[in-house]
């Protein structure tokens, strides 16, 4: 049962942010996604210490499946990050 109820809620969040996302205009995706970065080293930290300390396999599976995503998420923001500040280099 409580699998159950935290797999609900994940489907929630899931559906509520890609609502959210697909609102914000154009201009403040820039910004947002540094905010987004901040956001993803902190869960990136939090996963580490979960994966470490977490006895249950679950939490094991969960804080290694975090890891990942929020790896994923830091660098493919840094290079999206560094190919628009390219755009604002003079070109020789």
């Amino acid at each position: 049962m409580d699998i159950i109820m935290l797999l609900t809620i994940f489907v929630l969040a899931l559906m509520v942010g890609m609502e959210i996302i697909t609102k914000v205009p154009p201009t403040l995706h820039t910004p947002l996604m540094s905010g987004t970065n901040a956001i993803s080293g902190i869960i990136l930290v939090g996963a580490l210490t979960s994966a470490k300390f977490g006895n249950p396999v679950m939490t094991n599976i969960l804080g290694f499946t975090a890891i990942i995503l929020a790896t994923v998420n830091v660098v493919g923001g840094f290079l999206v990050t560094d190919r628009i500040l390219k755009m604002f280099r003079k070109r020789d």
